[in-house]
C-alpha cells in the first residue's frame, strides 16, 4: 500500500495540535487542506483516525496506534532527507526551539542575532513554556532548560551564561516602610511575591551564605504563573508592593536604575547555567547542527 509521506505528516499534525486550525497554524497549512490529507489517508487505509467534534480533535484507538508509530518513524525520514542539506553551500531549513522564558528572555537575545546572521538561509521558531515537555512530540528539534530538569538520555550542550544567580529585591520606599531584611527568615514578615509553575509546584526561595543554606516559604499579596506573568511581578515590585525574587540578569536594569534595591545580597545563591538539549540520535539535522555549532563556537571565545 503507497500513503503519502504529506498525508502521514497532516494526520500527525492534527492529532498533536488537537485540531485542524493550529495543526495548520504549525504547518503553514490551510485547515481546509488539511482535512482532506486526513481524510484521503482514512479513505485509502479504511479505518477511521480522528475522532471530530465541534469542540476537539482526538485520536481513536487506531489513530493513537499509528501516530505512536509515526513519529519515529518521521523524525527519521526528516532527519534523513536532512543529509541533503549536508551538500549545500550552507545550511537551510527550519530550527524549531522550545525553551523557558527565562532563556528567551536573558540568553536567547545575544546569539540569535548572529546566528541569523551568519545563517540567512535557516528559518529559527522559539516556543516559549515552563512546562518540561517531550521536544519530539511537540514538534521540535532541540529544547533548552537547566541541568536538575534535564532527561538522561539528552545530549546537552551548555548555552548562554554557565553562572547565574537569583536576586532579591525591592523598591527603595517599601524597605523605608517595612524594613531591610538582614537574613532569609526575615522575609517570612515581609509582602514577598511568588511564582507558581503550571504543574502547581511553587519553588522555595534558596539563599547560600559561608556554607550555610536556607530555604524559605514566604507569602504576599501577588502569585502568578511562572513564565509570561513574570514581568507583572517586576512591575509591582518596582511600583512598591513588595519583594522580588527573580533572575539577576532579569532584575539587573532596575538595579542599575535604582528602582529596585538589592536584599540579603550577599545570601544570593549562584547555581549552573542552562543547557541546549536534544536527543542522542545518529543524524542531526543540518539547522540544529550549525546552532550547536555557532554556540559552541561563541563559547570558546568567552573562554579566551
Amino acid at each position: 500500500m503507497q500513503v503519502d509521506l504529506g498525508d502521514l505528516n497532516a494526520f500527525v499534525a492534527v492529532a498533536q495540535a488537537k485540531g485542524f486550525r493550529e495543526g495548520a497554524r504549525l504547518m503553514g497549512a490551510s485547515a481546509s487542506g488539511l482535512s482532506e490529507a486526513v481524510r484521503r489517508l482514512e479513505t485509502q487505509l479504511g479505518v477511521r483516525l480522528l475522532n471530530r467534534t465541534t469542540r476537539s480533535v482526538s485520536p481513536t484507538e487506531a489513530g493513537q496506534r499509528l501516530l505512536t508509530r509515526l513519529r519515529p518513524a518521521l523524525s527519521e525520514v526528516e532527519a534523513a532527507l536532512d543529509v541533503v542539506n549536508n551538500f549545500r553551500e550552507r545550511p537551510a531549513g527550519t530550527l524549531k526551539l522550545n525553551v523557558p522564558m527565562s532563556a528567551a528572555r536573558l540568553v536567547l537575545p545575544a546569539i540569535i542575532p548572529g546566528f541569523l546572521e551568519a545563517y540567512p538561509e535557516i528559518r529559527l521558531e522559539v516556543v516559549a513554556e515552563e512546562s518540561f515537555v517531550d521536544i519530539l512530540a511537540a514538534g521540535c528539534d532541540a529544547g533548552i532548560r537547566y541541568d536538575e530538569r534535564l532527561e538522561q538520555d539528552m545530549i546537552a550542550v551548555p548555552i548562554g551564561p554557565r553562572t547565574q544567580r537569583f536576586a532579591t529585591a525591592a523598591a527603595p520606599g517599601y524597605l523605608d516602610r517595612r524594613g531591610r531584611p538582614t537574613h532569609p527568615r526575615d522575609l517570612l514578615d515581609h509582602a514577598c511575591m511568588r511564582g507558581r509553575f503550571a504543574s502547581g509546584a511553587m519553588p522555595p526561595w534558596e539563599f547560600e551564605r559561608d556554607g550555610e543554606v536556607v530555604n524559605v516559604d514566604p507569602s504576599g499579596p501577588l502569585l502568578v504563573r511562572i513564565g509570561g506573568a513574570t514581568d507583572l511581578v517586576v512591575d509591582a515590585a518596582v511600583a512598591g508592593v513588595g519583594v522580588v525574587h527573580l533572575y539577576e540578569d532579569w532584575l539587573r536594569p532596575h538595579l542599575a536604575s535604582g528602582a529596585l534595591e538589592p536584599v540579603l545580597e550577599d545570601w544570593w545563591r549562584p547555581f549552573p547555567g542552562p543547557y541546549l538539549y536534544y536527543p542522542g540520535r545518529r543524524l542531526v539535522p543540518a539547522p540544529l547542527r550549525a546552532f550547536i555549532d555557532f554556540i559552541k563556537a561563541g563559547s570558546d571565545k568567552d573562554a579566551i
